[in-house]
């Protein structure tokens, strides 16, 4: 059986590389939906469930990203939702993501992997950070495992934000960059369970590479031919799709949009009217979003055809 990443892989080949950024904070909704929910949850929930099924018909996305934080914020019916729409995603066949970024040491990093592959919050791939040391990637490096569950981890690799030049792109005395270090520990990652998944395409282990930087991103993708990129920025954070082509080849990878999609309607102006008289409901923004992210899967497949792929 096939581990989570290639599963993932196989998908983005499939059906394009988008990924959707459930990050859906209530205020991306308009007024006159959040009314007709008892709670800003139960609006997400049913706005989630809904976008889900559409793209599902459509096959304009590969997979969901879930980022627990906006779901953290709503307080516990919020975890409630973010169970609910893990499950959503998976029931539709889709990888679930979940963008939890962990990073800690010993039992603590033991009780985030069980949490976050097991349970209640059951995901098929999560983001780690690794900035405290390689030992922290451990615990859920097991779950990678045939007996453990398949799963897979995306590790912060070289990320989409401004900041990251504070860390990620420092020099190291001996050489290379504190990214580059990450790299050589995926590598080694990716070795390990090439012995334990013999003939698949790529690591559980894959990495997430922003594309709101143009200068590095053909380097980045030729060190690491063999390893699947989650690569944000694209859209409303101001990554190009030919940034996100050139990080598409090789192993290719998976591009997350996230407000681009889940705020389309704020700029659809099929329903200006609607959006003026304050009267949009629920399936309105939701076509929004279906549009978003057709006009999405194409973008990106144009720009792979212009790179000659």
């Amino acid at each position: 059986m096939k581990h989570a990443m290639q599963i993932l892989q196989e998908a983005a080949r499939d059906n394009g590389p988008l990924c959707i950024g459930l990050d859906t904070d209530p205020s991306y909704l308009p007024s006159s939906v959040l009314k007709v929910f008892d709670t800003p949850a139960q609006a997400v929930l049913a706005y989630n469930r809904e976008l889900i099924k559409r793209i599902a018909v459509d096959k304009s996305a590969c997979c969901f990203k879930i980022q627990i934080a906006y779901y953290e914020a709503m307080g516990v019916e919020g975890l409630s939702v973010y169970r609910d729409t893990l499950r959503s995603v998976r029931e539709y066949g889709f990888p679930a993501i979940a963008d939890v970024k962990r990073g800690d040491i010993a039992a603590t990093a033991e009780a985030y992997a069980k949490a976050h592959f097991s349970g209640d919050f059951e995901a098929d791939i999560v983001t780690v950070n690794p900035y405290m040391g390689f030992d922290t990637l451990a615990p859920f490096t097991a779950y990678g495992e045939p007996s453990r569950g398949k799963k897979g981890i995306f590790v912060l690799l070289r990320t989409s934000n401004p900041g990251m030049a504070d860390i990620e792109q420092q020099e190291l005395k001996n050489g290379g960059r504190v990214l580059d270090s990450v790299g050589a520990e995926l590598e080694r990652l990716s070795a390990r369970f090439e012995k334990l998944y013999p003939g698949e395409s790529c690591s559980p282990a894959g990495a997430v590479v922003g594309c709101t930087e143009e200068s590095d991103a053909r380097a980045l993708r030729d060190a690491y031919p063999d390893i699947f990129f989650l690569i944000p920025g694209y859209g409303a954070q101001g990554g190009a799709a030919r940034i996100a082509a050139t990080l598409l080849d090789r192993a290719g990878g998976t591009v997350n949009s996230s407000r681009g999609i889940l705020c389309a309607w704020q700029k659809d102006r099929a329903i200006e009217r609607q959006r003026t008289e304050g009267v949009l409901c629920l399936a309105d923004i939701l076509e929004s979003a279906r549009k978003a992210a057709a006009a999405a899967k194409e973008d990106l497949s144009d720009a792979k055809k212009a790179l000659g792929y």
